[in-house]
């Protein structure tokens, strides 16, 4: 993964809706995807059926979507060469360490990933995903997010930093999320990330004007503008999660599984897509736009 010598980064506004609120698609998953891929069919998906939907959803979803995250290894060439999506285009630069029927566990930066290519290709951010946990690689993990941070800004790219809270390997006893998500985002972003990348408190499963509450605690550790996530949350809670992040002063969200999960293992899946997925983004859209802390303002 390298850099050019410093370019000026883009700004937000690439990756944003008039309004100044992010609605963007998240399409970068990999194992997490083959894995939804046998639960819905019974069997292992190959690489060219990850390769295929992710393409699908590009086509399909990512016209309405101001901002696109895809990998390497399974359509990001091909989704910048044939221009299919109009909003700003993000790389994801993390290895993720993941057994392959479980959740990912660690991540670091793939090193194959050049940023300064990718910029030529069309990106405009790079994101990477954390996973934060209070033990003995704290330290590590933020060093690696800090590196990512520079590299993107040595590279023209904005940055996109997602930290997922986790407890530690070996933990015993109750593990307080919402606290965990707070600890994470005030050392994550702290880093200075163009754009943070949080989970939701409590899964999303709780009254709006709770996740308010929460969310506003959050927002308040959080110095740089900053998007939710849908993992963890049930797709039908997600657009009032995205509601009451938005109310507590985040700018919207970059979500995948919310928006696109149940098209996976379809017999058509362009036509489901056009079906159920770009209405649930239109929906979150318009929650965006009513609600949403502009990106400029913060």
């Amino acid at each position: 993964m390298t850099s050019p010598q410093t370019t000026p980064a883009p700004a937000l506004g690439l990756l944003a809706r008039p309004s100044g609120g992010f609605a963007m698609v998240a399409m970068d998953q990999r194992e997490s995807l083959r894995q939804m891929f046998a639960a819905a069919t019974g069997e292992r998906a190959g690489d060219e059926t990850l390769t295929g939907f992710k393409l699908a959803v590009a086509r399909e979803v990512g016209p309405h979507a101001s901002g696109f995250l895809i990998d390497q290894d399974y359509g990001f060439g091909r989704v910048a060469a044939e221009g299919l999506v109009p909003g700003g285009l993000i790389v994801a630069v993390d290895r993720l360490r993941q057994d392959p029927d479980g959740p990912v566990e660690d991540t670091s930066i793939d090193e194959r990933v050049d940023l300064a290519a990718a910029r030529r290709a069309g990106a405009v951010a790079a994101k990477l995903l954390l996973i934060w946990r209070d033990d003995e690689h704290r330290g590590r993990r933020l060093e690696i997010a800090a590196e990512f941070v520079r590299r993107c800004a040595g590279a023209g790219l904005l940055s996109v930093l997602e930290g997922v809270a986790r407890p530690p390997a070996h933990a015993g006893g109750a593990f307080d999320g919402p606290a965990a998500i707070r600890q994470a985002a005030r050392e994550l972003a702290g880093l200075r990330p163009s754009l943070y990348k949080a989970q939701v408190p409590l899964g999303g499963a709780a009254p709006e004007e709770r996740l308010v509450e929460e969310c506003a605690r959050l927002d308040e550790v959080i110095p740089v503008p900053w998007v939710v996530l849908s993992q963890g949350v049930e797709r039908d809670d997600f657009p009032a999660a995205v509601r009451a992040a938005c109310r507590a002063g985040a700018s919207g969200m970059l979500a995948g599984r919310a928006i696109w999960s149940d098209v996976v293992g379809s017999g058509d899946v362009a036509a489901e897509l056009r079906a159920r997925s770009v209405p649930r983004l239109r929906q979150l859209a318009s929650i965006v736009d009513d609600h949403a802390r502009p990106w400029y303002a913060r």
